[in-house]
């Protein structure tokens, strides 16, 4: 999927709204509008990449990672799940690299 057809690309660049609830010049923060628990963040990287095998960069790397605790710990989060899915089979459906931050309620395991 090109970047001017990612629903997450048309996000970050404005033309899709979204309760965003963090932002920064590499990501952007904004609730998933198809939540599977209370509270459900998803974190994503402002440039296109289609899953983490796309996530060659470092330091974009260490940057989305370490916004996650900053933005569980902004929203009240006292326990929360972190999920990346990488390629169909494993359940990804929007094709832009995304970080769940999922909370608000007891996470079983394994995920049904």
């Amino acid at each position: 999927m090109s970047s001017d057809s990612c629903i997450f690309c048309k996000i970050v660049n404005g033309e899709i709204p979204s309760k965003k609830v963090f932002e920064n010049e590499m990501a952007l923060a904004f609730r998933d509008i198809n939540p599977c628990a209370p509270q459900h963040i998803l974190l994503i990287p402002k440039i296109h990449l289609q899953d983490l095998n796309a996530l060659k960069d470092a330091t974009l790397a260490g940057e989305l990672l370490s916004l996650v605790p900053k933005i569980a710990s902004q929203e009240g989060f006292s326990s929360y799940r972190t999920v990346i899915n990488t390629g169909a089979e494993s359940g990804q459906t929007v094709f832009h690299l995304h970080l769940h931050i999922i909370a608000g309620r007891n996470l079983s395991w394994p995920p049904g």
